[in-house]
């Protein structure tokens, strides 16, 4: 499936990273990869390259950074970026954590919060592991959810002075242990709901209930405390959300809801089998209308899974249950038996309507980020959504549901995205020659706004029903708007 494209990255110099996250940026996509022991990076595109522009706080240098998240913490319309650090080991030691805060989007000056007076005994320190956001009482205005080996959740919102304060405790999001992924869900409640994956004991679900968690777990699939979570990812089958969970050594995980509101693992032999799995990502990498989970591993080959229905061709004692089926496919280069990866995203960085993926390495030492794409691509159609808040941020954490004449997909904007790592703030649909017919956004409020008969081949910007309008600014024609305000019975 995937050519490599990693002449994309105007430097090819080893760089030991963990997590990596996706923001915009003045001309297209910031791409964030928290450097361990060694600068981190930020990527931004200059001409048909992208080339890193970070320098000061935001590389910095003398940190070890883990996970990584962008979101709007300061309802500012414009995403801080939070840097979750660690030194080796596990006992809770370690550097300070970044807040990153842009202070002029068009100059990239930043500045950390964190080292505001106001929160000098505010400083996190830890075994860091995965950061999410979560817009957890629908106003667009986001905290952070923070774990770390050995160490309780935190879950950090700003004051409008800057001040840095841990709601955990007082939201009710607590995990203790090896809590190592992080993913923002809208799989119970509909709103800002959270997956903390555990390592060497249950996993755990939140279900957002008016800004205060519940949990919701105790399902012995989900639960998996056998298990050794790394990386989660929510995918798309043909309309309805699954939970793709990796483990460490022991067997991956594709959890569906069931009608009474448990799960079930329907994971194929191939897929359930997939060994040192760190981060795990759900993307339409080859635009046929249909998500593709690929599993980055360390040390030794990554896997690569497709979906077909009913009719299409399966290995032999593969398959799921609903007409979802899923095999192995061969990744091509993306496979990096030689690699030792420990981030992965999808996103169309290059603005050609296509995903790349774009993976990080250094668990034992450094490597270049290798980026991959599938040549064949754009020719199958897409469509790309951005959701912003009444702020104009990337709105995370919203649902778009796409109708086309040949069935229904749904996405979620990713806010957290299972281990270290968080892609971009959008939609990306591929249409597999189908065309669309319609397009419903839900914000983490509740409210919802539809386009009808939109173009194909284009990225639509949908403002917040709070606000006015909707645009598009690619390619082909304009979609359509229209019950510009729902809100669902009961909110």
């Amino acid at each position: 499936m995937f050519t490599e494209r990693s002449d994309i990255v105007a430097d090819d110099d080893p760089v030991r990273g963990y997590g990596v996250a996706v923001t915009p940026g003045r001309e297209g996509p910031l791409v964030f990869v928290a450097g361990y022991g060694e600068p981190n990076r930020l990527y931004a595109r200059d001409g048909d390259r992208f080339v890193d522009t970070a320098c000061g706080i935001v590389a910095d240098g003398t940190r070890h950074g883990m996970g990584v998240c962008a979101a709007d913490l300061d309802a500012d319309g414009c995403e801080e970026v939070y840097v979750h650090n660690c030194t080796k080991g596990v006992d809770g030691g370690g550097d300070p954590d970044l807040l990153l805060n842009r202070l002029e989007s068009e100059r990239y000056r930043w500045t950390d919060l964190f080292a505001l007076d106001v929160n000098a005994d505010r400083l996190d320190v830890r075994a860091g592991r995965s950061v999410a956001a979560l817009d957890r009482l629908g106003t667009g205005r986001y905290g952070v959810a923070v774990s770390g080996y050995a160490a309780p959740l935190a879950f950090y919102e700003i004051g409008d002075d800057g001040e840095i304060t841990d709601m955990a405790d007082a939201v009710g999001l607590e995990v203790d242990g090896g809590c190592r992924s992080l993913l923002a869900v809208p799989h119970c409640s509909g709103e800002g709901d959270l997956f903390a994956g555990v390592e060497r004991g249950p996993n755990r679900l939140f279900r957002n209930d008016g800004g205060h968690y519940d949990r919701a777990d105790g399902d012995a699939a989900l639960s998996d405390p056998a298990g050794d979570t790394r990386g989660a990812a929510l995918v798309d089958e043909g309309g309805r959300f699954a939970f793709a969970v990796g483990n460490e050594g022991g067997p991956n995980r594709l959890l569906r809801q069931a009608p009474d509101g448990g799960f079930v693992d329907a994971a194929p032999p191939a897929l359930r089998d997939t060994g040192r799995v760190r981060t795990v990502v759900a993307a339409d990498f080859d635009n046929d209308g249909r998500e593709e989970l690929f599993f980055n591993a360390s040390g030794e080959a990554n896997r690569l899974f497709a979906r077909r229905d009913a009719t299409g061709q399966t290995e032999a004692g593969e398959g799921g249950t609903d007409g979802a089926r899923w095999r192995r496919v061969d990744p091509g280069p993306a496979a990096e038996p030689d690699g030792f990866g420990t981030g992965a995203v999808a996103a169309d960085i290059d603005g050609d309507g296509v995903l790349e993926l774009v993976v990080v390495h250094g668990e034992v030492a450094g490597q270049p980020i290798s980026v991959y794409k599938d040549p064949t691509a754009a020719a199958a159609g897409w469509v790309r959504v951005r959701p912003t808040t009444r702020h104009s941020a990337p709105a995370r954490g919203a649902v778009v549901r796409l109708e086309t004449d040949d069935g229904v997909q749904r996405r979620t904007v990713d806010a957290g995205g299972g281990c270290l790592c968080q892609t971009e703030p959008v939609a990306h649909f591929g249409l597999g020659g189908s065309t669309p017919i319609r397009i419903d956004v839900r914000w983490p409020d509740g409210r919802e706004r539809t386009l009808t008969d939109p173009a194909s081949d284009a990225e639509f910007a949908v403002e917040h029903p709070s606000l006015t309008a909707v645009s598009t600014g690619r390619k082909r024609g304009r979609g359509h708007a229209d019950s510009g305000d729902r809100r669902p019975v009961g909110r």
